[in-house]
Parts: C-alpha cells; structure tokens; sequence
C-alpha cells in the first residue's frame, strides 16, 4: 500500500522547508497518544480542532481595545486573531518555517483571553489568589477547558506556543517565537487604526521620525516590519536594530495616548468592577455555576471554577449575566 496524503505532506515538508523548521512528523507528540489522521499532519489537525472549539468562535464578541464597540470597522478578539495568522504565515513562508504549526499557534494564542479585553484580565489577576494572565488561560482552555473537560489534546509545539506568545521564556519553535512578535506586529498597528476610527488619534499624530522609519500607513508599517523580520531572522525571529528601536517607540507613542487614553477607557472601570461582581458571586454561590463548571468547583475549587467560567464569557454575556443577577427587574403583571 502507497504512502498515505499526510505522510507523503510530510516528505514535502522534509524536502521544502528550512533544516531550521518544525516538522510536524518530528513533533514531541501530543498529552494522549491517538491514531494518525491518514490526510492531515499533526498540526494541521491542531488549526482544525481550534477553529472548530467553542472558545473561538466567542473570540467575536470579545474587546480588543474598545469596550463592546458598535462600529462595524472596530477589531474584536478574533479579527485581531486572524490578523496575526496572516501575517505570522507570511513570515513563516518567506523564511521557509512551517506555515501550519505557525497557524495553529496563531489561531489558539488568545482562546483563554477574557470578555472587556486587558481590563477583564486585570479584574480577574486582582481577585484571583493565584493571579491571572491570558496565555496561562489559552493553555488551560485547550487543554482542559474544551470539549466537555476532555481539551483539545493538541502536539506540544503548539500548546509550548500558545503559552509563551506574550512574555517570559520565548517558544522552543522559531513558528512560535514568529507568533510572538506578529501579535505585537499586529495589535499595535489595527489599534492605531481604530483610535483614528475613534477620533482619538490622526495618523499625522504619530511622531514624523517614528512614520519616515516604518511607514505612513497601517500597510506600509506592516510591510517594513514584516520585511525587517525576513531579512534579519537568522537562526532566531527578529527585527533589525532601526526597526526594532522605532517599534518600541511606537509601542509608548500608543500606550501613552490610546492605552492610558480616558477616552478609550473611560467604561473600563466599570467593566473591572462587574467582573470582580461576577467572580465574587460565583465564588460564593457555586451551585449557580452551569454543570460543566461545577465539576471543575468540585476538583478544584470555587475560585478556579468561577475564574473559568467567567474568562470564557463575551462581553455581552457577562453584562447579561451581571444584569440577571445584579440589576432589578421590572415588575410585570
């Protein structure tokens, strides 16, 4: 009998991509061993199983930046996801990594991020005993927290991925660590664009010395930064000495007028406070939790049961949960 479609995939991969890439039949493996999928390598498997979970396709109603917007243009969790797919694979491409595995990272990197964007993140770090950081929470949901409490059981690479996308030790992948740098790439280039949706920033804002190294527009930032990185990635994942000094610039340009703005923030203490409201409730009342959560508050505790079930609500679900609860009824005769 012939070779099956993954494993001849696998030997294109062998023959086309750099001695520097993952392979996926070189994988470490996944938490349980399964049979092979006879078309599919293991991290195309990996991308399936993860647009296909529940928690990504909440990333829809989830805040990138601004709270719940009702702009049609505004990102949300998974627009940003999608945007940093993109631009993670074309670098994975030009550097002859592998484009799946990239993928598989990029689609997974936020499933544990909560609803209200980093204001619901900070709600759940301070009332949290053992703290709270949304990488930690992607790990957890993919490998816990999906299908019914069973996960997702996806290869090592790509939960090793997920985890380290955002600080700390960088991923054992040169895909992950691509990852890693496309989400900034990313988020900071589309908030930049909807602050000027926003009308709380123009582009000519940007410090003209900050524009004649990167570019003038949104594309034209992404093209010199996505190109510094092919160009200057050798042996690991990085941006030249310029480019990387005038993106860290840019980085405190936008935490010093759209991150801290109190026109984009304004709500966001009150989104803070309704979650701390939810985990507060739910810590004390587990037996409201639905079935799934109840479980784990028998295994683990109330406050890790409540932390989850709250850090996978969207925002409009948990304003619908806060209003349940929390906001009197009108009386109908």
């Amino acid at each position: 009998m012939g070779a099956s479609i993954r494993e001849e995939t696998c030997l294109i991969e062998h023959k086309i991509l750099s001695q520097n890439a993952s392979f996926a039949d070189c994988s470490r493996g996944r938490l349980k061993s399964e049979p092979e999928c006879s078309v599919r390598t293991v991290f195309q498997r990996d991308r399936d199983r993860i647009i296909h979970s529940s928690s990504f396709r909440r990333l829809k109603h989830k805040t990138q930046v601004f709270l719940s917007p009702e702009g049609d243009h505004y990102r949300t969790r998974l627009t940003h996801t999608l945007e940093v797919a993109q631009i993670a694979r074309t670098i994975a491409r030009c550097l002859r990594l592998n484009e799946d595995l990239t993928e598989a990272i990029a689609l997974g990197h936020d499933l544990g991020h909560t609803p209200f964007g980093h204001a619901g993140e900070r709600a759940l770090n301070e009332v949290c005993e053992n703290g709270f950081q949304h990488f930690s929470q992607s790990l957890r949901v993919v490998d816990i927290l999906e299908k019914d409490g069973k996960g997702l059981n996806l290869t090592y690479e790509v939960r090793n991925g997920i985890e380290r996308h955002t600080s700390g030790e960088d991923a054992v992948t040169l895909e992950g660590r691509i990852v890693r740098l496309s989400d900034r790439i990313a988020y900071i280039n589309h908030d930049i664009d909807d602050a000027c949706h926003a009308g709380v920033l123009r582009e000519n804002d940007i410090p003209l010395c900050l524009r004649n190294v990167l570019g003038k527009s949104k594309s034209d930032r992404i093209n010199t930064l996505v190109i510094s990185t092919v160009q200057n990635s050798v042996g690991d994942i990085r941006l030249s000495p310029e480019i990387q000094a005038a993106f860290d610039e840019l980085n405190t340009f936008m935490t010093n007028n759209v991150y801290t703005n109190p026109i984009c923030k304004s709500e966001e203490g009150k989104a803070m406070e309704m979650v701390k409201w939810l985990f507060n409730y739910f810590c004390e009342k587990p037996d409201r939790l639905p079935d799934e959560y109840k479980k784990i508050y028998l295994d683990s505790g109330a406050q890790r049961a409540a932390c989850d079930y709250i850090a996978g609500m969207t925002d409009r679900y948990a304003v619908k949960c806060f209003n349940d609860l929390f906001v009197p009824k009108s009386w109908v005769n």
